[in-house]
């Protein structure tokens, strides 16, 4: 069982106990982190969910997949090589401790 971290853009940590298997999306939602909504229920159809992974943990997640993802992430604001949808980051016990930060707004 992984333990997330969420940083909002003010800088509030919010440390999450998630299942494996599940999004960085569905643990934040099931978990009440404000800042990520999950509108589309995680299907990668909006960008309510755009998180930055901490640099020190991209070569763990990956970069934001081609396709579906990195099309809606370039209609973000903010986008940076460490953008990724949460809903597209499969979370698992070698993802305890990862950081994730989120911009100022959802949409």
């Amino acid at each position: 069982m992984p333990k997330i971290t969420y940083i909002t853009s003010t800088g509030v940590e919010h440390v999450v106990d998630a299942d494996s298997g599940i999004s960085a999306m569905q643990a934040a939602v099931s978990h009440r982190v404000p800042g990520i909504d999950g509108d589309c229920g995680g299907v990668a159809a909006c960008g309510t969910c755009h998180v930055w992974v901490d640099p020190s943990w991209l070569d763990r997640v990956g970069p934001a997949r081609d396709g579906i993802e990195s099309e809606m992430l370039a209609l973000t604001d903010g986008r940076t090589p460490c953008s990724r949808l949460a809903c597209q980051i499969e979370l698992a016990d070698t993802h305890d401790g990862l950081l994730l930060r989120m911009p100022t707004d959802q949409h």
